[in-house]
């Protein structure tokens, strides 16, 4: 199960906030919710962080987050970050679950396993540890020493950003020391680019390839169309199932264990990696 949820504009309607969880300084409930609460739907309103009012409601164990815009003509449904890459969402449910409130121990923290209707056990995942992990079961070509801290980068194999963000770690010689390994999910926004992305996924020696195409070496990356494009298409799909829609888009784990996402290029490179725990050239 994942516990995330696709984002989608909505439009709002007004409507007579029904009898719930006790809450202080409740909104007016947007008509989308109500209906949902209709349906049997449990909602707890998560507060106004960076100006928008956040609600959850949660039905046959599935949650979702709605964020009602101001102005209160539209809502987003989805999970929020700040401008730093950290998951506001989660913070917003450890509030409202360390103000004791029950009902969010397993959307909080999700210790625990349940079985399916096989009996195999799964793991929940927090939305930030779900983004992780769906990262890491991508297909990514990695640039530097296997036990350096990892950072997972969405790289386009024609995009200058993605070039610059690259010769960034190896201009600095952070790649060849050990300080960072760039695990980059190659993906691409057209037709050429995913052929490029498909052979350099396929190939048996990608870091090299993809070293003589940033390189200028026309012939490294061939776009050549009977290449799967299987790898790439889920690559994309993870992109687009969170909504990301740049390269370079990267995500690592930093020192105490927080997910942070940076859209672009970096614009410290020293402070990510002192970030992520590695040591920074002097």
């Amino acid at each position: 199960m994942k516990h995330f949820l696709l984002m989608a504009l909505l439009f709002l309607g007004a409507s007579a906030v029904p009898a719930y969880a006790q809450q202080d300084s409740l909104p007016e409930l947007p008509a989308p919710i109500q209906n949902l609460v209709n349906d049997g739907a449990q909602i707890r309103f998560l507060g106004k962080d960076h100006g928008v009012e956040a609600w959850l409601t949660i039905k046959n164990g599935v949650e979702q987050y709605f964020y009602v815009l101001p102005g209160r003509k539209a809502f987003i449904m989805g999970v929020l970050f700040d401008d730093t890459g950290k998951l506001v969402t989660v913070e917003q449910v450890n509030r409202l679950r360390e103000g004791g409130d029950t009902l969010l121990d397993s959307l909080a923290e999700f210790p625990a396993a349940e079985k399916t209707d096989k009996g195999q056990a799964f793991e929940f995942k927090t939305p930030s540890e779900q983004l992780y992990a769906d990262i890491e079961s991508g297909n990514w070509v990695p640039l530097g020493a296997p036990q350096a801290p990892v950072i997972y980068s969405f790289i386009d194999p024609q995009c200058p950003h993605c070039h610059e963000f690259i010769n960034m770690l190896r201009k600095g010689g952070y790649l060849e020391n050990g300080q960072v390994q760039l695990r980059m999910v190659p993906v691409g926004f057209k037709d050429e680019t995913r052929a490029q992305a498909a052979f350099l996924i396929a190939s048996p020696d990608p870091a090299e390839r993809w070293y003589r195409h940033m390189d200028g070496d026309k012939t490294a990356l061939p776009a050549r169309s009977e290449i799967n494009q299987q790898g790439v298409q889920k690559n994309l799909s993870i992109m687009q199932s969170w909504k990301f829609d740049v390269t370079p888009l990267s995500v690592y784990r930093d020192k105490s264990g927080t997910i942070k996402i940076i859209r672009g290029t970096p614009q410290d490179m020293k402070a990510v990696l002192a970030d992520l725990g590695g040591k920074t050239a002097p």
